[in-house]
């Protein structure tokens, strides 16, 4: 063997020997981080069922209080629409209503509205994306109709679905059909899911570390504590997963929905499931249609998934709670699943969100203040209006 011929072997050997060093390392910081996945959902489960220990230390005054904020169904749409535009989390919000109906301040009626009003505000971060575009009208339009179909499929959703839930109830008559297989009574407040004897007594022991500050600060501090240790569990563990599995997940994105379109819900619904976020699933296929990557049509059904994806969340956090806690999670799937049941089987039902979001995406590129008013008015003018209008009027 030359020289050279040596030279070459031992740097392919140092190579090979630093690949295995390097899938090592990569396998270590892997199992380091689903275990921090782990002890952020527990931490996400801890703060869920905290939160409902702080309603009821509030008393029935705020529970009556609530209660007549949101008996409207229209201003409980409008509640959970803006609440979730300012969090700009679904999963958030839709957690925290799990928490309400869990602790008895809400019941599951009164819910439903809110957990709708939830699923249309998620949709503003991907068209918050859509604007990253907009110094280019063709790639604006492209961007501003793929994050615009998310949003209107979910506006049409609550069109059709909510008078027919307000006229027959059977989303939560379904949801409580449900949780009557699974656990026996969906009224039955003694059940307590199969995570709670590991969450309940650590929240339960932070509310009376709190009870030396007196009523009502003891509820405020904890329902305040709660709500930042759930915010910062789910944002923490939507990064952690999005490094476990995002890149990954996008390297087959493409060749997937280039093949058979429906598969896009499947992809919407495994990729959400797993990192906790409709909106990072979502706001992941506007550039990729902006550049011209995928169509709207393709876009369509990831959205359409990524909707029933982030249903899990709330499924979790009921799993904390107890039966009517896991009623309200349900209704929000069984909302997203009969949606897509409406609006995505049949040809001329599906054209109806992708033609509009497409108009609406012609408008964006022939000038971007339409977006904008769309964007502030739909998200954040319109459903603070009907609130403050609300209030004043009780």
């Amino acid at each position: 063997m030359t020289r050279t011929g040596e030279l070459a072997d031992h740097v392919a050997a140092k190579t090979a020997g630093q690949g295995r060093i390097d899938v090592q390392l990569s396998r270590s910081q892997t199992i380091f981080r689903f275990l921090g996945a782990i002890v952020l959902l527990y931490l996400f489960l801890v703060s869920v069922a905290a939160m409902g220990v702080s309603f009821k230390m509030f008393g029935k005054g705020f529970a009556r209080a609530l209660i007549q904020e949101t008996s409207n169904p229209f201003v409980g749409l409008f509640v959970g629409l803006l609440a979730t535009s300012i969090v700009q989390s679904s999963s958030t919000v839709t957690s925290m209503i799990v928490a309400f109906v869990a602790s008895g301040t809400l019941s599951v009626q009164t819910a439903t509205p809110v957990v709708m009003g939830a699923n249309i505000g998620t949709t503003v971060t991907g068209m918050l994306v859509a604007f990253i575009h907009v110094g280019s009208k063709q790639e604006f339009e492209k961007a501003y109709a793929a994050a615009t179909v998310h949003d209107i499929f979910n506006v049409l959703s609550v069109l059709v679905l909510l008078p027919l839930e307000l006229a027959t109830g059977f989303l939560h008559k379904s949801a409580a059909y449900v949780t009557q297989f699974l656990v026996g009574s969906s009224t039955d407040l003694s059940f307590h899911g199969p995570l709670a004897r590991f969450v309940k007594p650590v929240a339960h022991g932070g509310g009376h570390m709190l009870a030396f500050l007196g009523k009502p600060w003891d509820g405020v501090t904890l329902l305040i504590a709660s709500v930042a240790v759930l915010i910062f569990s789910l944002y923490m563990l939507t990064r952690l997963m999005k490094t476990l599995v995002l890149n990954k997940a996008q390297s087959h994105l493409n060749k997937a929905l280039e093949s058979v379109p429906a598969v896009g819900l499947l992809v919407g619904i495994a990729v959400t499931a797993i990192i906790q976020s409709s909106s990072v699933t979502t706001s992941l296929m506007v550039p990729l249609a902006a550049a011209g990557v995928l169509t709207i049509e393709q876009v369509f059904p990831v959205a359409l998934g990524a909707n029933v994806g982030t249903t899990v969340t709330a499924l979790l956090a009921s799993l904390a709670g107890n039966a009517a806690g896991m009623t309200i999670a349900l209704v929000h799937l069984l909302f997203n699943i009969s949606g897509i049941l409406v609006f995505y089987p049949i040809g001329f039902m599906r054209r109806i969100p992708i033609r509009l979001a497409e108009t609406m995406g012609r408008l964006g590129a022939k000038s971007a203040i339409y977006a904008v008013i769309y964007v502030v008015g739909l998200f954040f003018v319109l459903p603070g209006t009907a609130i403050f209008v609300w209030r004043m009027m009780h």
